[in-house]
């Protein structure tokens, strides 16, 4: 039984088709078939029930691959107990930002890490908040940069900033006169919103405190974007929330149209976040350091009320 093999194993079971699993594990199929049917003839067993489409694990197989995830995993973070022991910072470092961020917070970072950190071959990948988690928990990502708190007893979180919530209301609305807006006057059904998936919109139906299918008659619309919600919302279709850091972008004549929240303010908390056995802690450290002190002068908020995802509030002072 070698680690190539359980490496193998984890890339049939993932993409559930031998040719696949080959190509992503850059050897040829017939090489990947042999050496997996050289281990199940090893331990006797048959993993994966070939006759089936796609390809399905057998009862045995699921608790192979179980025990080979932590193996691989494992063996992977021989090269991380080194590196941490040597204070060596390099090497790749595989990172996931949920698409509410990305935009905004990448741009600030990326070139001032990869200046101080030349040695590190970061890969970003711009991805919901459940594939991040999913992708943390089965080692393919080392950190994430998403919205927090996640409740995950596997999830480590450390919080990068609070990010305030900032409203963008055309002059037809009804709170356009309005100098700051109190959460309370806010109705769902006048709200431009990111579609299904995003927990940025999770967090504006939990501030709103409205179920989603209360909306009235009327127009809606889900984007994947905010340039399209403030585009829509510029044509008197509805108002729209932004994160504080998107509305950076906006120019002078589209400022008009931001409304603060009266104290305390709607925020989300930003987090790095890890799996509780990742080893890359000196990467991780040096990311938090490096947006620590691009996003510090940006945000100056302390007054804020965290607005989670997850259907909970919480005060932040």
């Amino acid at each position: 039984m070698t680690i190539t093999q359980l490496k193998y194993v984890l890339a049939v079971a993932e993409y559930r088709n031998f040719t696949i699993a080959a190509e992503h594990s850059f050897v040829t199929q017939p090489t990947l078939s042999m050496q997996i049917q050289k281990l199940e003839d090893e331990l006797e067993i048959q993993i994966f029930n070939r006759n089936k489409k796609p390809i399905a694990l057998t009862e045995i197989g699921e608790k192979v691959v179980e025990q080979a995830k932590t193996i691989v995993n494992e063996s992977n973070r021989l090269a991380d107990i080194v590196d941490q022991q040597k204070g060596f910072i390099g090497g790749d470092f595989r990172v996931g930002i949920i698409p509410t961020i990305t935009p905004t917070l990448l741009p600030m970072f990326l070139k001032t890490f990869l200046k101080k950190y030349s040695k590190v071959n970061l890969i970003v990948e711009e991805l919901t908040t459940q594939e991040i988690i999913k992708k943390l928990t089965d080692g393919h990502l080392d950190a994430a940069i998403a919205a927090t708190p996640l409740e995950n007893e596997n999830i480590k979180e450390k919080i990068l900033y609070y990010e305030p919530f900032v409203n963008f209301i055309p002059e037809s609305h009804r709170l356009y006169s309005k100098q700051k807006i109190d959460p309370s006057e806010l109705n769902l059904n006048d709200i431009l919103l990111l579609r299904d998936g995003h927990c940025f919109k999770d967090s504006i139906i939990n501030l709103c405190n409205i179920l989603p299918n209360n909306n009235k008659p009327g127009f809606q619309f889900q984007s994947g974007n905010f340039e399209t919600l403030i585009k829509l919302s510029k044509e008197n279709m509805g108002m729209t929330l932004l994160p504080y850091l998107t509305t950076f972008d906006l120019n002078d004549s589209d400022k008009k149209y931001l409304r603060e929240f009266t104290t305390p303010v709607p925020a989300r908390a930003v987090s790095i976040i890890h799996h509780k056995s990742q080893l890359k802690m000196q990467l991780i450290e040096a990311l938090k350091t490096t947006i620590d002190g691009v996003v510090r002068g940006a945000i100056a908020f302390h007054d804020v009320k965290i607005i989670s995802p997850l259907q909970k509030t919480k005060g932040v002072y």
